[in-house]
């Protein structure tokens, strides 16, 4: 999976340990994988940019932005950590399928944390281009993909005359994060989960596109 043998293997076990089953350390801190999370996540993207900036030379920041988010969105990276064979390494405690989409893509990026800390920027820009990019992701595809799936939500409300609704607040157990629900007429659809409130409305609009579908 890593192609590497780890240094500091205490990392990546901790890369691995979701919040529900928090432990503490021997100093009395918190045990899980939220900072690695946090780490990685902009690890990440750091390196995801300056690889589709070299790659696209003539494209604007507007198609950067969006191919970035194609690759680092939630469901991508839970997608991801599916292919590498992370899943089953995961320590939870949360049930339900969509929820344990979401906490495979956080501990995707805590992995990334994990390799930086241990081996440095240099290492893990390699291992993302080489082992997660290259073997993982078609770019050409990907360009092909649109996944602003609210846009697509309402435009589908529009051709078929029904009324789409998005109720979105703070999660009641997770107060960093957002949750999202689509309502279409009198009943309710998908939902979804996210750092900020688009995310959060992408990922619901996504779920209830493949409800309607």
């Amino acid at each position: 999976m890593l192609r590497f043998l780890p240094g500091h293997i205490g990392l990546y076990q901790q890369a691995f340990i979701h919040k529900s089953i928090t432990q503490t350390d021997d100093k009395g801190r918190c045990f899980n994988n939220e900072r690695l999370e946090y780490l990685g996540d902009a690890i990440l993207g750091a390196v995801i940019a300056e690889h589709l900036f070299k790659e696209y030379p003539d494209q604007n920041e507007g198609f950067l932005t969006k191919m970035r988010s194609k690759i680092v969105n939630g469901e991508n990276l839970g997608a991801l950590a599916e292919k590498m064979g992370l899943v089953s390494l995961i320590q939870t405690q949360a049930v339900g399928e969509h929820t344990l989409k979401h906490i495979s893509g956080d501990a995707f990026e805590a992995l990334i944390g994990a390799v930086y800390l241990d081996k440095g920027y240099s290492r893990t820009r390699r291992f993302i281009l080489k082992n997660i990019l290259v073997r993982h992701i078609d770019l050409d595809e990907l360009e092909k993909i649109e996944n602003n799936y609210k846009s697509q939500l309402i435009e589908w409300g529009q051709k078929h005359r029904k009324d789409v609704c998005f109720y979105t607040d703070l999660e009641p157990y997770d107060p960093t994060r957002f949750i999202s629900y689509v309502s279409i007429g009198d009943n309710l659809y998908g939902s979804g989960s996210g750092v900020s409130k688009k995310e959060a409305e992408q990922m619901a609009a996504n779920e209830t596109l493949k409800e309607l579908n």
